[in-house]
Formats: structure tokens, C-alpha cells, sequence
């Protein structure tokens, strides 16, 4: 119930600011076409218009289904107002702030606005374009972690660990870039693969509709895969759904649960942030998850959001993985980001745990990516 008022009074403070900004942006627009000499009928531009910008909005509301592609579709488009609201808002602003001086100084503000709106369109197009490809073009970024334990009798030193976070399957991120995640991880041919979260965007709809558990299914490693749940997991209302068709296809999503691996070390999974407000049982604090394991071995602890770091050093995890941020998926919200967390992206050394957080593999929202990489993250741990 607490998480469906605080969803109720955060769709209704997002309403209200969208609706400014949209207002806004739209009459920055209607007044490039009319220095064009552009006469715009009020109702073909503001209909469509606000439909585009409530689209996200409306794509997510419980519809018919006879329905339901059709918002689909919405939802997608509508996905990409987030960004060009972001950009436009910021671009319109410092028109709008040059256009102020252009007036003071006696010359013609139409003539301005025309040659502005040519030059922030550009810029829109450019950043779209980059966007794209840094959502939609996959890197591996690799760390060399060590860690002072030794490994048990006849054991490997080195384990190669696969990583991604935040891939946010569902309307707009696919089967194909599914794709691009499993053929990546494979050929890394890992002793290990975790998911720290945000598997799924929102809704399971879309993930058991496209049959994406069945690609899912496809990345193989020498001891399994595991899984935490992020608060986009929470936010879809369908956890046990969720959990039970990873299950169903080998991965073991971790609920405050600790798994021994190979005798050698151990996986520790975290329930994210948000069941300390959406799940009954709350969620166990990482002392009190880890107490009682065999410390001579190494832990991996999983947990979505990139919080408590000194908590987990001092429970004795070695190795911190973590996502959520995305790193603010486009400039200049990084900035925000680095603020909020202590570590917001990359690597750290916290005492003597390694911290890393991952940009993401997924997007939310539009699949654009400024400041940041759609990643992967290949952990080569070397005990000592």
C-alpha cells in the first residue's frame, strides 16, 4: 500500500511538471515555424503534441487488450520525449536567454529564432544519433580485482566473473540486444555470470510475451548464474512471477540469500532498497546476511543501488557489485548522480572491498546513452 501512494503522488507531481515543460517546448516550437512564416493550426499541433509527451505515461496504464499494441507503441515513442524534453528544455533555455540579449540590442528576435531553431535541431539530431549508438553498441570493460585469500586445495586462483546489470528488458529493450548480452557473455566463457539487478523493465508482460527468459537462458558459465532484484522488479508488481520463470529456465534470483559456489566462495544477494517499503519482510542488513559464512573464502555481494558500502566492508564482503545509477544514461544527469552516491559509476576501493558499479547494460525510458555506455562488466578475480 506504501509504494502504491508514493507511485500515486509521484505520477501526480510528474503530471504537473510535464505538463509545464511541455507547454514550454511547445511554444518554443510554434514560434520557429511562425519566424518561418509557418502558420500553425493550434489543435494538429498540440493534440499530437501532448500525446507524444504523455505517451510513456499512457503506455502504462491496464488497458484491454485488443488495446495494448497500440499503447505499446505509444509507450515506446513516447519513451523518447524523456530525452528530447531533457535536451530541448536545456537547448531552449539558452535560445531563449540569447534570443533576450539579440532584443536588447536592437536586432530581430524572428530572424534569431529561425537560425536557432536550425541549430538546435541539429544539435537534437546529432545527440540522437550518438545516443543510439551507445545504447544500442555494447561494451566490455574489464577489472583486475585481487583479493588476499587463498583458494582451497586444487582450486583455480583466478575466476572470471560476467557482470550486467540493468538491462531492463520489456517494450523497448528486446530480443536483439538480448542478443548482443549472451553472445558477449559467452564468449567471455565465464566461471560465473550476476545479474545485480533490473532485469526486467516494469512489467513481466513483455518479457514472457517475447519469450526473452528463452535467450536469457542461453548465456552459460562453469557455476551458474545468479540474480538480485531491482526496484524496477519491485515497481512491476510481479516478483514472483518474475522470480519464478528465472527459476524455471537455471537462474536463482537471491532474496536476502547467500549461496556457496564450487566450495570456493560465495554469492550473497540483497533484496534492493525498495522492499524496505514495497515487501513485508523488509529487507536483512548485510551483517546479518553475511554473519555466519566462512570469511576465509571470498564473497561476492550483489545489491542494486550503490549505498552502505562501509556497511558491506565491515560484514566482510571482498567484492561490491552494484547498478541502478546507469550514470544518469545522458549528460549532464551524471552530474546529479555523482552527487547522490558515493560511487555513481566505475571502480573504488572501499577498506579492503572492491566496489563496482555498472553504467548498465539496458536503458530506461528512450534506448539513448550520452555520457555513458551500454556495458558489460568481465571481472578477472585473482586470489592470492
Amino acid at each position: 500500500m506504501k509504494l502504491k501512494t508514493r507511485f500515486a503522488i509521484m505520477f501526480a507531481v510528474i503530471f504537473v511538471i510535464l505538463a509545464g515543460l511541455t507547454y514550454y517546448l511547445g511554444w518554443n516550437i510554434t514560434y520557429w515555424l511562425a519566424s518561418m512564416g509557418v502558420d500553425v493550426d493550434s489543435a494538429a499541433f498540440w493534440i499530437p503534441f501532448v500525446v507524444f509527451a504523455y505517451g510513456y505515461l499512457i503506455g502504462r496504464l491496464p488497458l484491454p487488450s485488443l488495446l495494448k499494441p497500440v499503447f505499446r507503441l505509444l509507450k515506446v515513442l513516447g519513451s523518447f520525449y524523456i530525452f528530447l524534453m531533457e535536451i530541448g528544455l536545456l537547448l531552449a533555455l539558452a535560445a531563449d536567454a540569447v534570443g533576450i540579449v539579440v532584443g536588447l540590442a536592437g536586432y530581430s528576435v524572428r530572424d534569431y529564432a529561425e537560425v536557432a531553431g536550425y541549430v538546435v535541431w541539429a544539435i537534437v539530431v546529432a545527440s540522437l544519433a550518438v545516443g543510439s549508438r551507445n545504447a544500442w553498441s555494447p561494451i566490455v570493460r574489464t577489472f583486475d580485482l585481487e583479493i588476499d585469500k587463498r583458494p582451497k586445495e586444487g582450486a583455480s586462483r583466478v575466476w572470471t566473473v560476467a557482470v550486467a546489470s540493468d538491462i531492463h528488458l520489456g517494450n523497448v529493450v528486446g530480443r536483439r540486444h538480448l542478443r548482443r548480452l549472451v553472445d558477449r557473455v559467452n564468449a567471455m566463457k565465464p566461471d560465473l555470470i550476476l545479474l545485480p539487478g533490473d532485469v526486467i523493465d516494469d512489467s513481466v508482460e513483455p518479457f514472457l510475451r517475447n519469450r526473452m527468459s528463452e535467450l536469457l537462458a542461453e548465456m552459460k558459465s562453469t557455476y551458474g548464474v545468479y540474480a538480485v532484484l531491482g526496484n524496477h522488479e519491485y515497481y512491476g508488481g510481479h516478483v514472483d512471477q518474475y522470480i519464478e520463470e528465472m527459476d524455471r529456465i537455471g537462474i536463482r534470483v537471491m532474496r536476502d540469500e547467500t549461496a556457496i559456489v564450487a566450495d570456493a566462495l560465495y554469492v550473497a544477494g540483497r533484496k534492493d532498497k525498495t522492499a524496505e517499503s514495497a515487501d513485508p519482510n523488509g529487507r536483512m542488513p548485510t551483517a546479518a546476511l553475511l554473519a555466519g559464512l566462512d570469511k576465509s573464502k571470498p564473497i561476492l555481494l550483489l545489491d542494486h543501488q550503490p549505498t552502505q558500502f562501509a556497511e558491506a566492508a565491515a560484514a566482510g564482503a571482498d567484492v561490491l557489485l552494484s547498478g541502478h545509477t546507469h550514470r544518469g544514461q545522458f549528460a549532464p544527469n551524471h552530474l546529479f548522480t555523482r552527487r547522490l552516491f558515493e560511487l555513481d559509476w566505475g571502480y573504488m576501493l572501499k577498506e579492503a572491498m572492491h566496489v563496482v558499479v555498472s553504467s548498465g547494460f539496458g536503458s530506461w525510458g528512450p534506448p539513448i546513452r550520452l555520457g555513458s555506455r551500454s556495458e558489460i562488466i568481465r571481472l578477472n578475480i585473482r586470489l592470492s
